[in-house]
């Protein structure tokens, strides 16, 4: 059912916990399945020197969050909006089609943080990010 990929994720999930002196911090959720995650990141220059994740939901919301932290660690900020949930399940070798929505987590958690980053910074994400990935506001 799932890649040696996505079990090593889970297995051995990458980057888990918080950045200490984080400057972008972004959660999201799930309400259907009541997945979480919350990513932090601490970004120099236009890039993310580090990245965390702390995930409450099943072993794909873990493997993706793990993935998508390892995708984004030491790229621009622009390298990190463009990267997609595809790209990240597509890095897990794939994710069974009922688990795909965690991979969009991912993506969202990056967003989330980054447009976080961009708040702190006085600066309005929403041109930046695409939306301020209230899914809250968009989705409720």
């Amino acid at each position: 059912m799932y890649s040696e990929k996505v079990m090593d994720h889970f297995s051995n999930p990458r980057n888990v916990g918080e950045v200490e002196n984080a400057n972008a911090a972004g959660q999201v959720g799930n309400p259907k399945c009541g997945d979480i995650m919350k990513m932090t990141m601490r970004i120099e220059g236009g890039r993310i020197e580090d990245v965390k994740f702390k995930t409450f939901g099943c072993g794909a919301a873990v493997a993706t969050s793990s993935m998508a932290t390892e995708l984004v660690k030491g790229h621009t900020i622009e390298e990190a909006l463009s990267l997609t949930n595809k790209a990240v399940a597509e890095a897990l070798d794939g994710l069974p089609p009922v688990k795909l929505h965690c991979s969009v987590l991912a993506e969202e958690a990056i967003k989330s943080a980054i447009a976080d980053y961009y708040r702190r910074q006085g600066i309005d994400p929403t041109p930046i990010v695409g939306c301020d990935v209230d899914c809250a506001h968009c989705h409720g």
